[in-house]
């Protein structure tokens, strides 16, 4: 008995090491993938950047003259390497080529750190495709439990042959052999190839979604330091806006990045919470109170558990709302909430601020008298980098990763989010928690 008992020990164990080792070629197969995505789009960002220097400074040639041949000056050193255009009248344009090479160093340095951060994640990705095989794996050990029974090994053989033929990165591609035997493992194996390429087209999207956000930003950077170096060195109202500019933009990219970093973190499992018993209702109170002070546009009220309305000097009564939890993300989740009801709410529009204590659970909730939402689009609100007015969008700023944030962070409590929303009325968010005795 002890004999079989190891023996299945070991079965296991190489089965374990043979899902291990596929997972990581797979893993391995679409880092690459993306590595070369990356590279091809460096390429064209590199191209398009070259391009777009060469056509401006040819539009700055005088009136009347004629682009005759554009050349580098061969220089020893990096700093005397000039980009000169020569006319067909014989005139000679020099531009010292690191004048503007230094202007795309930082822009440049950020989009690289981004990329770099997003392959080096993509590479501890085994464990997730292992466990995406399991269900795979599982069939594995039964087909080997099934061949050991005397059946027709065609069938098998059939099976192994239109596995081997689909396309993994063909959409409609499924496994068929035309055999009722095997239906229903054609039927689990196409359900595993569904969710492989689901998972694949979200990472796929993720990234290009996160390239295009920042490369919004570096346009604008790019832009600014064009116009910096045709007119700011004289005219200081120029070179103030542009400063300006510059840093909102800088701050913006900062943002974005230190969002994404935290996803990323959250989506391998990076994230640590802190937990600890809290009242929910001192939570919601000082988030309550910093809105009351940085943002005169709006009012603000708050109701606690009692249903009783709190002044800014007041203190909070019984009972008190306590749940378990890291209560720097959670009051990181109602501040996401609160400045999304800010920035889709009119100025003088009240903004509402509850806290809820019944059935065991706790809830708090964000209200606001704002533009509101169709039910199409409150089904979409938490997908990364979608926003429910992109009309709207230019005036309000922001990167459509704050929801998706303070998703994860509830999700992450074992929390629920319930949204009500109707146009031109408003939106209220009710998050609830398991109480903590």
């Amino acid at each position: 008995m002890k004999d079989i008992l190891e023996e299945n020990k070991t079965e296991n164990r190489n089965a374990n090491k043979r899902m291990t080792s596929i997972a990581r070629r797979i893993n391995m197969t679409f880092w690459l993938k993306r590595f070369w995505d990356v590279v091809l789009t460096d390429l064209f960002i590199i191209v398009l950047i070259l391009c777009s220097f060469t056509y401006w400074r040819c539009e700055q040639l005088p009136k009347g003259e004629h682009v005759d041949k554009i050349y580098l000056t061969e220089k020893t050193s990096y700093k005397e390497t000039e980009f000169i255009i020569r006319t067909e009248e014989g005139n000679k344009y020099p531009y010292l080529i690191h004048e503007f090479v230094d202007y795309l160093i930082t822009p440049g340095i950020i989009l690289l750190s981004v990329q770099v951060i997003g392959l080096f994640f993509a590479l501890f990705n085994t464990g997730h495709i292992r466990r995406r095989l399991r269900p795979l794996n599982e069939l594995a050990k039964k087909a080997e439990a099934i061949s050991s029974i005397p059946l027709d090994a065609s069938k098998f053989e059939h099976l192994e042959q239109a596995i081997s033929n689909v396309s993994p990165d063909a959409p409609d591609s499924k496994i068929s052999t035309g055999d009722k035997d095997l239906q229903s493992i054609e039927v689990a194996l196409n359900n595993l190839l569904y969710r492989m390429r689901e998972t694949q087209k979200q990472q796929s999207r993720f990234v290009s979604d996160a390239s295009h956000e920042l490369r919004t930003p570096i346009s604008v950077i790019q832009g600014y330091v064009n116009m910096l170096d045709r007119w700011g060195k004289e005219d200081e109202s120029i070179l103030e806006e542009s400063i300006e500019a510059l840093k909102h933009e800088s701050e913006h990219m900062k943002e974005l990045i230190e969002q994404l970093l935290f996803l990323a973190r959250g989506d391998s499992g990076r994230n640590t919470l802190n937990h600890t018993n809290f009242d929910l209702n001192e939570v919601i109170k000082e988030v309550w109170e910093e809105s009351l002070m940085i943002d005169e546009k709006h009012t603000y009220t708050f109701e606690n558990s009692n249903g009783q309305a709190v002044s800014p000097d007041g203190e909070i009564l019984n009972p008190p709302a306590i749940m378990n939890g890291d209560m720097a993300m959670i009051k990181q989740s109602v501040r996401i909430f609160v400045q999304n009801a800010a920035k889709y709410s009119d100025d003088g529009n009240n903004i509402k601020f509850m806290v809820k204590c019944a059935n065991g659970k706790v809830s708090y909730v964000i209200q606001d008298e704002g533009i509101g939402m169709e039910d199409s689009q409150v089904v979409h609100i938490f997908e990364r980098f979608y926003r429910s007015d992109e009309a709207r969008n230019g005036e309000t700023g922001g990167s459509g990763l704050g929801l998706s944030i303070a998703k994860w962070i509830i999700d992450a409590h074992d929390g629920t989010i319930d949204v009500l929303s109707r146009t031109n009325l408003g939106t209220r968010f009710t998050v609830t928690f398991k109480a903590s005795e």
